[in-house]
Order: structure tokens, then sequence, then C-alpha cells
């Protein structure tokens, strides 16, 4: 119950940091999108308005000068008909202001316009030479230019450009309405998809747990047992301290005996532990692949013989490896020392070398009882013994075969176990050239 509350709980704080994330995103991106349409719509008004404004300041003066964007100069001598080079947007309407603030040039714009929107239009002059908006009647919208007239042969004072953007202002509307349903609809989404990816992220995390939970467990079991055989044997042996050693033997022996296995299974699970925080650092060097291999088999064909068993080699790799010679010795023993565990009186243990696709392919085989091929891929598990009772005997507690993996991992290679067709089990490892 305490388990499940916890990765809930975490659960949670992932969905949530993912949809604060994802909602953060979102929005920066529609800000810039709302921003980049906003003013790409109202640039080509606003240049209207600046070449509007650049043509009447050049008519007047006379100057040559460049369109900020076109580059397209005008003549020297002002002309009256100067306008008539620009291609003016119909849209602008332009306004005369006198020093009074009344607009002088009321039968240009027409009379209709002046009546229903600028009769009652108050100039202010806050805004000059500033791109500005305004709306009449709550309705139309325009953006301005204001500026001064340099004429002095005029009443005139300021002049007013004004360029009508209700269809710029009802697309950038429409478009932030769009913007907003499609943020709803995103935020859902970032909802789903935070749930999802939460729940995905909690899966390697429940499988941690549970293989530590796991681990622990059957840690304390295998130290548990050899801890309560040795402690049961020293009780009885302080029940009769007079007794001699010679009398005891059996009970010594048998102590000393699971002392061993304690110390075994301690080093064992101090290298797996060092694996698991990648504390345990290979030190590689070329190591001459037959040879090597030959050297460690030495001792095993003595121990085999003397079990009235056969070990035979087959070694045709003639191949180089960069491996690490302390842990890939430590491999062989390992998978050796099962062999020999597992085969009896006659049964036969062979290694073999060759070359499969550009790499050093090995095969340590035996004549033993076999694996389930059921089984074939759970035995790299810690802990994982097919027949408890026979690994009890031998004094295996299942976590050779878990060194022997990530030995092999550790150098790049693969390691798999499959069942013989007639009897016994073969382990087969490739490692790379």
């Amino acid at each position: 119950m305490f388990k499940n509350k916890v990765f809930r709980n975490q659960q949670l704080k992932f969905m949530l940091f993912n949809l604060i994330a994802f909602t953060v995103i979102f929005s920066i991106f529609g800000i810039i999108i709302f921003g980049q349409v906003q003013g790409t719509l109202f640039s080509k008004t606003d240049d209207e308005l600046l070449r509007f404004k650049q043509m009447m300041e050049e008519q007047f003066t006379g100057e040559i000068k460049l369109e900020p964007d076109r580059g397209t100069e005008f003549p020297d001598e002002p002309r009256p008909d100067d306008r008539k080079g620009f291609e003016i947007n119909p849209r602008i309407i332009m306004l005369s202001w006198n020093e009074s603030g009344e607009i002088v040039n009321q039968n240009q714009i027409g009379t209709l316009f002046y009546n229903n929107y600028l009769e009652d239009y108050q100039l202010e002059v806050e805004n000059m030479d500033v791109i500005t908006n305004i709306t009449f009647h709550d309705k139309y919208d325009f953006r301005y230019l204001l500026f001064e007239d340099h004429n002095e042969s005029d009443d005139i004072a300021y002049h007013q450009l004004l360029i009508n953007i209700d269809g710029e202002t009802a697309i950038i509307d429409h478009f932030g309405e769009l913007l907003v349903l499609c943020s709803s609809i995103f935020v859902i989404l970032s909802i789903s998809a935070s749930y999802l990816l939460s729940k995905k992220m909690m899966k390697p995390i429940i499988q941690s747990w549970n293989k530590q939970t796991e681990f622990v467990e059957n840690a304390s079991h295998e130290l548990r047992t050899p801890l309560t055989i040795i402690q049961n044997k020293l009780e009885l042996l302080l029940v009769e301290p007079d007794e001699k050693i010679m009398n005891k033997f059996e009970n010594i022996a048998l102590s000393l005996s699971e002392t061993r296995r304690l110390s075994k299974l301690t080093s064992d699970l101090l290298t797996l532990a060092r694996a698991d925080s990648a504390e345990t650092e290979l030190v590689k060097q070329p190591l001459e692949l037959d040879r090597f291999i030959k050297d460690v088999c030495a001792p095993y064909i003595e121990i085999a013989e003397s079990q009235e068993k056969q070990m035979w080699l087959n070694l045709h790799a003639q191949a180089e490896v960069k491996g690490d010679e302390v842990r890939l010795h430590q491999l062989f023993v390992i998978l050796l020392d099962n062999a020999l565990k597992y085969t009896n009186e006659g049964d036969s243990i062979g290694v073999s070398t060759s070359i499969s696709d550009h790499k050093a392919l090995i095969e340590i085989s035996d004549t033993g009882i076999g694996i389930k091929q059921e089984n074939a891929d759970k035995i790299f598990d810690r802990f994982y013994r097919e027949d408890r009772a026979r690994s009890r005997e031998t004094g295996g507690v299942g976590l050779g075969l878990s060194i022997a993996s990530w030995i092999i991992a550790k150098h790049g290679g693969t390691i798999k176990a499959s069942q013989n067709k007639q009897k016994g089990t073969t382990f087969t490892i490739t490692l790379p050239m």
C-alpha cells in the first residue's frame, strides 16, 4: 500500500512537471507566432504611411532621398506631379490641420466621411511622428502618422495620414481566437501526454524498485541460512566446551564451509553493487584469445580428470581481443565451475573458439543435467536457480551468471545459454575482435 502511494505521488509530480513544461513551451510559441503575424500584417500599411510622408516632405524640399526599403530616388527639383510617381494606397486618407486644430482640406476627404467621423475629432500632437492606432465609433480601425508641415507658403501646420486596417484587425482577432482555441486543445493534449509520459517514466523506477526489493529479500535469505547454521554449530560447541576438536570435526568443518560460502556471497554482492554504480572500471589490453583460454582451462582439465570427467579444447580462433584479463579470467572460472558442478562422472566438458562475422566466438558446452529451454534467459537473473535444492548442495546462490553477463556486457559482447540437442548446456559468447 505504501509502495503504491509513493509511486502514485511520484507519477503526479512527473505529470505536473511535464504539464508545466508543455504549457510554457506552447505559450511562448503562441506569443511569438501572434507577434509575428501582427507585425507582418501591419508592416505593409506602416510602409505605405512612411513612403507617403517621405514623398510629401521631398516634394517641398527638393532633396534627393532613398526610400528606406526600396531605394527609390526622387528628383532634384520639386514638381507638382511628384505624387504620380508613387503607387499610393487608395485606403490612405490625408488630413491637413492648421495651428488652431481645424481640418482645412474637408473638400479633399469628402463631406460624408468628415461629417460622420471627423467632425468631433480632436487633434492630438503627443504622438508626433509615431504610427498610432485609432478607432472611430468603436467600430472602424485606422493607423495614422502625424507630422509637421514644413511648407511656409500655406497655413497648414500638420499633416495626418490615416489608413484603414479593418481587414488586418479582423484577421488578427480571428487568429487570436484560433490561437486560444488551439492552445486550449494543446493544454488538453498536454495533460494526456503528461500522464502517458509520467507513466512511462515510472516504469524503470518501478522495475528498479522491484528488483531492489527482490535483491534485498534474496540476499537476506542467502545470508540468513549460513549464519543460522554457523550459529547453531557454535552453540553446540559451547554446550560441550571440554570436547576435543577431533570429536567436533564435522561441526567445525560445516561452519568453515558456510563461512567460505558467506565470503564468496559477500564478494559477489560487492561486485554486482559496484557494477550497478559503475564504479568498476575495466583495464583493457590486447589478449591472444586461444592462449589465454588454454591457460585458464589448464587447472580445470586436471580437476575434471580427478572427478572422472573428460575436458577437451578445440581452439581455432587465432584472434586477438581487447579485454580486462582479470575479469575475463573470472568469467571463464564462473562458467567452468558451473560446468563441473552440473556434470556427473563420465560426462564431458568442451571449450571451442572460432571466428564468425568478424567476432570471436567462444562456446563452453557440457553433457550435464542441462537446463530447460524456457529458462535459458532467466539464468542470468540475480539469485535465479533452476533447481534450488541441487544448487544448495553445490553451494550456488545464483549470482555467478549475473556477474558473467555483466562482464560480457562491459566488453561489448553477448552471452546466451541453450539446451543441447542430446544432453547438457552450451554457453555461447561473442567478443569484438
